[in-house]
C-alpha cells in the first residue's frame, strides 16, 4: 500500500502532538482528519476561547477538525466513521473508548512519552526526571482497554542529563517521538510490524514505576529529603507546573515561592534544614541534611520569575526567613 492511499485520522491537542502531526503532513502522509479537545476558555471572565496548538496546525494546513465534547456522542462517532480511517494515531489525548479505538481496520496506535511498561500514566516525563533517571524514550504501541498497556511496536532512547530540566526532555522527546510515529506508519504500510505485548519487558509488576497525573500538592518540596532528590525533584517540575516552597518570616507569616533552576552543593554542616545562607547580593542557598540547595531561579507568588540576583535586588532580607 502506498502511503497516499492509508487514510490517516489524528487524534492530539498540547503542543507535544503537533510535531508528530506536522512530520505526517510534511513527509505526505494521507490525513484525512483531526480530532482535539474543544477550545478552552481563557481571560479573567473565560469570555474568550483558545483553540489548542493542535487544532491551529490542523487549520493552517486545511485539515478538517473535530472537537467533541464527549467521545462516545453518536453525532461525533457517524463523523469520525464518516472519514473512513484506515489507521488512528493518538499522541496526548485523553482515554479513548474501544468504540474509537477499534473502529479502523489497522487499528489505533498511541505515542507514549516513556520506556512502556515504565512510566505508564499522565505526567511521565515528569516521573522520569523526579526520580532521577539517566535516561527515558518514547514508544508506539496499539491502544486496548487498560491505558498504556498495548502490546509495542518500536521505541527510541533519549539520554536524560543531570542538568536536563523537564522542559529540555519534553522538547527533544517531541523530536524524537515525531521521527517514530512516521517510521511506526512505514512499518505498518510495509507489513512489518512485530507488536510485542509489554509483559514480555518485565517480570515482576512491582519493577514498574508509575507515573500519575501530577497536582499542586504534589509540587511541594519537602526539604527533608536528600540533596539530589530535591534537586531532581525541583527540576522534573521545571517549568511547569513548577516545585514550591514557603517562605516563613520572622514574624511567622508565609509566602508561596516556586523555584525552577537550581544547583546542587553536596556540604557538611550543622544548620537547621530550612534554613537560608545568603550574602544578599548574589547567591541563595537553602541547607538540607547533605549539603545545600542554590536557588537561581525563582517566582514570588503574583511576580515573574527571577534569576536570584534580581530576586535579591528587592528581597535583601530573605536570610532572615526560612523555608518549609
Amino acid at each position: 500500500m502506498e502511503k497516499k492511499e492509508l487514510r490517516i485520522v489524528y487524534m492530539g491537542t498540547p503542543d507535544f502532538a503537533v510535531e508528530s502531526l506536522r512530520a505526517l503532513v510534511e513527509g505526505g502522509y494521507n490525513v484525512v482528519g483531526v480530532i482535539t479537545m474543544p477550545d478552552k476558555p481563557v481571560g479573567r471572565h473565560g469570555s474568550v476561547l483558545q483553540a489548542s496548538p493542535v487544532k491551529e496546525y490542523a487549520l493552517s494546513q486545511n485539515l478538517p477538525v473535530l472537537q467533541p465534547e464527549k467521545l462516545k456522542d453518536e453525532v461525533f462517532l457517524d463523523a469520525l466513521r464518516a472519514l473512513k480511517a484506515d489507521l488512528q494515531i493518538v499522541v496526548a489525548f485523553p482515554m479513548l473508548p474501544e468504540v474509537v479505538w477499534d473502529m479502523p481496520r489497522f487499528g489505533t496506535f498511541n505515542l507514549h512519552a516513556s520506556l512502556l511498561p515504565q512510566y505508564r500514566g499522565a505526567a511521565p516525563i515528569n516521573w522520569a526526571v523526579i526520580n532521577g533517571d539517566t535516561e527515558t524514550g518514547v514508544t508506539t504501541f496499539f491502544l486496548t482497554h487498560e491505558i498504556d498497556t498495548g502490546k509495542i511496536i518500536r521505541q527510541k532512547h533519549l539520554p536524560i542529563a543531570d542538568t536536563d530540566d523537564v522542559g529540555v526532555v519534553h522538547d527533544a522527546l517531541m523530536a524524537i517521538g515525531a521521527g517514530l510515529v512516521t517510521e511506526t506508519v512505514d512499518l505498518l504500510l510495509e507489513g512489518k510490524v512485530d507488536a510485542v505485548p509489554q509483559e514480555e519487558f518485565f517480570k515482576d509488576a512491582a519493577e514498574l514505576r508509575p507515573a500519575p497525573k501530577i497536582f499542586k500538592d504534589t509540587c511541594r518540596i519537602d526539604w527533608n529529603q536528600p540533596l539530589k532528590k530535591i534537586y531532581d525533584f525541583i527540576r522534573g517540575l521545571s517549568p511547569y507546573p513548577a516545585a514550591w516552597t514557603e517562605l516563613v518570616a520572622p514574624d511567622g507569616s508565609r509566602m508561596a515561592l516556586k523555584v525552577y533552576k537550581t544547583e546542587k552543593h553536596p556540604a557538611s554542616h550543622d544548620l537547621v534544614t530550612g534554613t537560608i545562607h545568603t550574602d544578599a547580593k548574589s547567591y541563595i542557598d537553602i541547607a538540607v541534611e547533605d549539603g545545600y540547595i542554590r536557588l537561581l531561579a525563582v517566582q514570588l507568588a503574583g511576580k515573574k520569575r527571577m534569576e536570584v540576583k534580581d530576586f535579591l535586588n528587592g528581597f535583601k532580607q530573605i536570610g532572615d526567613y526560612t523555608v518549609e
